[in-house]
């Protein structure tokens, strides 16, 4: 289920951090890896498992790869995330008004 495999990306906090460096323009892998004390194979599982959930796209650019930002997968968890919202505001709106015996 692809909202499974967003939040499951977005749950490590070094790919939070990448998307947070491509939400301002695309970035070479370079780049993107520069501020991590890891190795560039952690570097490639992390843009891999962002790719897999269709929240980048990393296309070869030169010798290298270039990545940018597809945020059409965090738009569907954050609609997710406000169906539920309101259903819960209303749910809790409506136990409380029933408690305080409001029609």
């Amino acid at each position: 289920m692809p909202l499974d495999l967003t939040y499951a990306a977005l749950a490590d906090p070094t790919r939070r951090a990448i998307l947070e460096t491509l939400a301002q323009g695309p970035a070479p892998v370079g780049t993107l890896a520069a501020p991590f004390p890891i190795s560039g194979p952690a570097i490639s599982r992390h843009l891999r498992v962002l790719e897999d959930a269709g929240l980048i796209l990393n296309q070869r650019a030169g010798k290298g790869r270039l990545c940018q930002l597809h945020p059409e997968p965090l738009s569907q968890a954050q609609a997710w995330l406000d169906f539920h919202h309101r259903f819960w505001t209303g749910s809790f709106d409506r136990l409380d008004s029933i408690l305080k015996g409001q029609p």
